[in-house]
């Protein structure tokens, strides 16, 4: 298992290797932050910036044995003290003065909020790739980066979205819309499903996509189903090389033998390894439960349609997920280079 997760990261770490690109850490003193800085200044995939208060972090690289040092190895970030806050706050205010966040807001933001620094930093061009989240919750870090970063060309807000990555003992499968959109149109679906397919083109894996409902080929007309169905319909037009069917059931997308029981003509071949969910619900549950009853190893979630790399993990994640993601961040800012 653990050998085959070191197989599908490897080909990413090893891109990495090669653009070394600079990313910059919103919990900068966090003890899985900082074990991973120095991995990944061990296996070269990126210069790190921390985002921490000097005396805290210097306490506790010392306190963990790590070698690495502030100014020597990697750049700091204090949020107390940063020549560049005036700066900072007056580009806060030119992206957020028209969306609620006052002069007053803005200057508080900048001194205490590290997801705010760090996206701050990344717009301007101080980061090539961002990563937070460790720490608080999903939705808050989501409205930062939406509100700085904003979507990439062509997307909008509610294109966002989310990918997850299980590595198991039967293989690897891809989830979406696992953390960002409640209730998604057949537009939206259709969306992440290019954004997901594209993203998972990075790890050299050709995408095969399900779109997942409790309809299996036209067993069902409910709403929840025909979305679906709609769905599927938009992606062959916008991305015809995409391989992909539904509306279909979860069974269905796994095994070609179901499939073709219920439906021959599928134009989805062998085993579905991205699975589309109808709403955020399904697709949460189906990864947190899969998770936790195949023992799998979690990557991500990766966000998808960010101007620039912005990755917000959960509470959970673990210093080698934090250094998975920071190879996943440097080989998407090396393609958009």
């Amino acid at each position: 298992f653990v050998f085959r997760s070191g197989l599908i990261m490897k080909p990413v770490i090893e891109k990495a290797r090669q653009h070394r690109k600079r990313v910059i850490y919103a919990n900068g003193e966090d003890e899985r932050v900082l074990r991973a800085a120095q991995v990944v200044l061990e296996e070269g995939t990126a210069e790190p910036i921390l985002v921490g208060r000097p005396h805290v972090v210097d306490v506790r690289l010392r306190r963990y044995g790590l070698k690495i040092r502030p100014g020597v190895d990697f750049q700091l970030v204090n949020p107390e003290d940063d020549p560049r806050y005036r700066d900072y706050v007056d580009l806060l205010i030119e992206l957020a003065g028209r969306r609620g966040v006052t002069q007053e807001a803005a200057r508080t933001m900048v001194r205490t909020d590290t997801t705010v620094i760090a996206a701050i930093a990344l717009k301007r061009g101080d980061a090539d790739a961002m990563i937070c989240g460790l720490e608080g919750r999903f939705e808050r870090h989501l409205r930062h980066v939406t509100l700085i970063i904003g979507p990439r060309q062509g997307v909008t807000d509610r294109d966002l979205s989310a990918l997850s990555m299980l590595i198991s003992q039967r293989g690897v499968t891809f989830f979406t819309d696992t953390y960002v959109t409640v209730d998604p149109t057949a537009e939206e679906i259709a969306e992440m499903t290019i954004l997901a397919a594209e993203e998972i083109g990075r790890f050299g894996i050709v995408p095969k996509a399900a779109l997942l409902s409790h309809s299996n080929f036209g067993s069902r007309d409910t709403a929840s189903a025909r979305k679906m169905r709609e769905a599927a319909d938009i992606v062959k037009i916008k991305a015809p090389k995409l391989m992909i069917d539904g509306e279909m059931h979860g069974d269905s997308a796994l095994s070609e033998l179901l499939r073709s029981r219920v439906y021959p003509h599928s134009s989805l071949k062998g085993e579905a390894n991205l699975l589309v969910f109808p709403n955020l619900d399904s697709a949460n549950i189906a990864l947190t439960t899969v998770k936790t009853m195949t023992d799998a190893l979690h990557v991500g979630p990766i966000l998808l349609g960010t101007d620039k790399p912005a990755h917000i993990l959960t509470p959970s994640v673990t210093s080698r997920g934090v250094v998975n993601m920071t190879a996943l961040a440097v080989v998407e800012a090396s393609s958009r280079a």
